[in-house]
């Protein structure tokens, strides 16, 4: 079986103090680095053989050292090692070069020991921001559509009216269209599971009066997108109840609201929770997918 490593992107917003160490930790891992490099360097132009220095033989003379994360200067030592092994075997990838303090790239490599690096219950995400093809091009498209109705019927010039009409309305299904297998493809490469409300798209287009803004998404094509997209990588689409009320319920208390009208976009809560209404749907959402994937696993 063939082991498979992920990485996993997450955002961090550490406070003053914990800026200082991380800003400190970079600094002194570039510099172990150079140390290390030079000294192996100069040591083999002396006996022709690799130095086996250490991180830790440079404590004594750089005290400062022994400040921040020493895994961080141990995978240093790591990294060195690895880029002298493939240049020995690779000489096509180079010698390994100094890092810059200008140019190179700020961050430091750690492993997780007893608890010393946990997730507390954090996330962060994006929205879609999708571009809305079919408004955007509404002018134009009533514009050609009364030309249209102004033609005779049957006449060449009505003829080519009704094509333009019709390439107006190929040319926004075309962009959807890509739009949402761009948007589908991302999602199922980047997560192993995704989670989503199973609307009812026929009553918000009739009874909630938004049918021009559910129709111009897609939202049903980009389900079907997504779901045979996530199948093919073995992953799962979970799908939220539609009766499940996402956005009623506050996602720090969970207290649900009796009554809460479309036109407030932001969600109060007697805890003192005060967020976009649509982001704590999509907490809401997250949290009972990961409640229906725990049941069904």
């Amino acid at each position: 079986m063939r082991k498979i490593n992920r990485a996993v992107k997450i955002r961090i917003c550490p406070n003053a103090e914990q800026r200082v160490q991380i800003e400190k930790t970079i600094g002194c891992s570039r510099f172990i680095y150079n140390c290390m490099l030079a000294d192996k360097m100069e040591h083999y132009k002396k006996e022709k053989k690799m130095l086996r220095n250490t991180p830790a033989s440079y404590k004594k003379e750089y005290p400062w050292l022994k400040e921040v994360d020493s895994l961080a200067l141990a995978n240093i030592q790591m990294h060195l090692e690895s880029a002298f092994h493939k240049f020995f075997r690779e000489p096509s990838a180079g010698f390994p070069r100094f890092k810059s303090k200008k140019s190179s790239r700020k961050s430091y490599t750690t492993n997780v020991v007893n608890g010393n690096i946990f997730l507390e219950g954090k996330y962060f995400g994006k929205r879609a921001e999708y571009p809305m093809f079919y408004r955007n091009t509404e002018k134009k498209l009533a514009r050609e559509q009364r030309k249209l109705s102004r033609c005779q019927k049957g006449s060449q010039n009505y003829k080519k009216q009704k094509k333009r009409v019709a390439l107006c309305h190929e040319k926004i299904r075309n962009q959807r269209k890509d739009f949402q297998h761009k948007l589908s493809a991302s999602l199922a490469e980047s997560f192993d599971a995704v989670c989503v409300e199973d609307l009812n798209l026929k009553g918000m287009a009739g009874g909630l009066h938004l049918g021009k803004g559910v129709h111009d998404n897609g939202y049903g094509l980009f389900l079907s997108m997504l779901e045979y997209k996530l199948e093919e990588r073995g992953k799962y689409l979970i799908k939220a109840d539609r009766y499940f009320a996402s956005s009623k319920i506050c996602s720090v208390c969970g207290n649900k609201k009796e009554e809460l009208s479309l036109s407030d976009r932001i969600y109060y809560c007697e805890c003192g929770n005060r967020m976009d209404r649509d982001v704590n749907a999509a907490v809401n959402i997250m949290n009972e997918g990961k409640r229906i994937f725990a049941e069904c696993a």
